[in-house]
């Protein structure tokens, strides 16, 4: 079978391919562009198929998939990192849009018959009552950030294709997800590397946090690429499911976990800059409308989730 998956060389995408690659069975394509970094997937040289292309141009993308003819697509280039979408919200929402829409439009154009996989965002629900927790795939979807918006987009306009052109696609919002190569940009990842680098001396022994108080709902990301592969396999076209293990923890009880595998005692400093302009508060999830149909479930606790990321920010910095 021949799988594509776009943005190949980012965070979930390179372990995406970590599982793909490991089935033995599938042959790997992944899309990148020019200025892509490739260490997330330097392990895999040789064993993944890598074709340079920027799904913002619509030509590029057409040759692309002409080229490949993939059977299965898993679709997760975007821009991903939420603050920035306030920076650049007119760029975060014609990339992640209109990169979905010529990646469509090509598949349609090319009559490939490919199953589609858009992934898409918890960020979705955006304000989240309390008593609408957990949050099932009905609960109306209020978008806090550019980004959130540019994610309800995507995941309209996969239910748009399959009623207007039967294009299978399949629909996923994934809840939080974390583990080794996350951006350290994020905020496990940013507390990860912020200890590693006080291990090692190099800055002053304070972590620097934003909102603590917000509570999410975490999933090791090798637990949701397996999901991804099983939404596309058994899922319904059309429909869309929820991913996450229904287990909440707040941002401060992930740094207090992060803190008890530091070999360091820290001083924990509140930073302004990190607040944002709007932040979800509730991110709580119901997956078992996924579970009931493939049953999937997470098998890595989340304590080994953050002390794996800490040990791989210790082996880089």
């Amino acid at each position: 079978m021949r799988v594509l998956i776009t943005g190949v060389t980012g965070f979930v995408g390179s372990h995406l391919a970590d599982h793909l690659v490991g089935r033995g069975d599938v042959e790997v394509y992944g899309t990148h562009r020019w200025r892509s970094r490739m260490d997330n997937v330097e392990h895999l040289r040789g064993r993944l198929r890598l074709v340079e292309c920027d799904l913002r141009d619509a030509a590029a993308t057409r040759r692309m998939l002409a080229r490949v003819r993939p059977e299965r697509v898993f679709h997760l280039a975007a821009q991903s990192y939420v603050p920035s979408s306030w920076l650049i919200p007119a760029e975060t929402l014609a990339t992640n849009v209109m990169c979905q829409v010529n990646l469509f439009e090509a598949a349609r154009d090319l009559d490939l018959g490919a199953r589609v996989h858009v992934a898409g965002s918890s960020e979705e629900y955006g304000l989240v009552k309390p008593e609408e927790v957990p949050i099932r795939e009905e609960n109306p979807l209020r978008p806090l950030s550019p980004y959130a918006v540019s994610k309800v987009a995507q995941d309209l306009l996969a239910y748009q294709y399959w009623q207007s052109y039967r294009l299978h696609t399949v629909r996923t919002r994934g809840f939080n997800h974390t583990g080794p190569r996350r951006g350290e940009v994020f905020v496990t990842s940013n507390f990860a590397r912020q200890l590693a680098e006080i291990e090692k001396g190099l800055r002053e022994p304070v972590v620097s946090v934003g909102n603590l108080d917000a509570l999410r709902d975490f999933t090791d990301v090798r637990d949701m690429v397996r999901a991804y592969w099983l939404a596309l396999e058994r899922g319904e076209p059309g429909e869309v499911y929820n991913l996450c293990s229904g287990r909440g923890h707040t941002i401060r009880n992930v740094l207090d976990i992060l803190l008890g595998h530091a070999q360091v005692r820290v001083e924990v400093r509140d930073d302004p800059a990190r607040k944002r302009p709007s932040d979800v508060l509730l991110l709580l999830g119901d997956c078992s409308k996924f579970r009931r149909l493939t049953g999937w479930e997470p098998t890595i606790p989340f304590e080994v989730t953050l002390k794996d990321l800490l040990e791989y920010w210790r082996q880089r910095v």
